[in-house]
């Protein structure tokens, strides 16, 4: 059965390669495999690093990583270049490695490298292999939230709360709660309870005595009056005794 490419689209993908080839052995060698040839206290032209800051050493160690992925990068692509010219030679390129069925001139054209068609590709399989990072991230708060263990103490998420409700990209017109009217309930839980647990707690105060009540007209207050919970003093003072409040008839 003869090959479906067209002899002109094959030469074309193959002068790809070559010039991907190319391209990249100049690239590693230009670079002297992106500075890896000489030892991390060599590309500090230093004779001690003893000297510098932790920050200085961990960017540089950073940087370290970074090249050494682009480098495996590079190493793996020329690896792919090369064994599709090589499969040009023996005939065998344009063939499914898993069924033997020839690939399709479009994926060939978006990938000259490909050795397996669509439905054998394995590298579309999600890989199990997953960063350390995720045992932790998920659920979020996993590490530092004790809402799921029945607590009410401060926890991780509590913090984040705190340092969102300062400012965050959120604007009330973007906000999930189509209800918020300002940026001071833009942030998560913006409703939830600080410092009490009933709305009534925050606005009720007693003196040392327990019998003078004092009323903070504060936003909690306005809520509950609103929601009709309560009603509001017909009397304009701040304090009153609560033994007055039993002889109201």
């Amino acid at each position: 059965m003869s090959h479906p490419l067209k002899q002109d689209l094959l030469r074309e993908l193959r002068q790809r390669l070559l010039r991907d080839l190319h391209d990249l052995k100049k690239r590693i060698a230009g670079n002297d495999h992106y500075q890896l040839n000489e030892s991390m206290r060599d590309s500090l032209d230093e004779l001690s690093v003893n000297d510098n800051h932790p920050g200085d050493l961990g960017t540089e160690m950073f940087e370290r990583g970074k090249d050494r992925t682009l480098l495996e990068r590079d190493a793996f692509r020329l690896e792919r270049i090369e064994s599709a010219l090589e499969r040009m030679e023996t005939g065998e390129y344009g063939r499914c490695k898993e069924c033997g069925a020839f690939i399709s001139p479009e994926r060939l054209n978006a990938m000259p490298t490909a050795e397996y068609c669509v439905e054998h590709e394995p590298r579309q399989d999600v890989s199990d292999r997953r960063p350390v990072e995720e045992r932790f991230l998920q659920p979020p708060f996993g590490r530092t939230s004790m809402d799921e263990n029945d607590q009410t103490a401060f926890d991780g998420e509590d913090a984040w709360q705190i340092v969102s409700s300062w400012g965050n990209s959120n604007s009330p017109a973007m906000a999930e709660d189509r209800q918020v009217t300002d940026y001071d309930s833009v942030h998560i839980e913006a409703d939830e309870n600080e410092g009490f647990v009933e709305p009534i707690e925050s606005f009720l105060a007693t003196d040392i005595t327990g019998r003078r009540v004092s009323v903070v007209r504060n936003r909690e207050y306005r809520r509950y009056l609103s929601a009709g919970e309560g009603y509001a003093l017909l009397e304009p003072e701040e304090y009153y005794d609560d033994s007055d409040a039993l002889n109201t008839d």
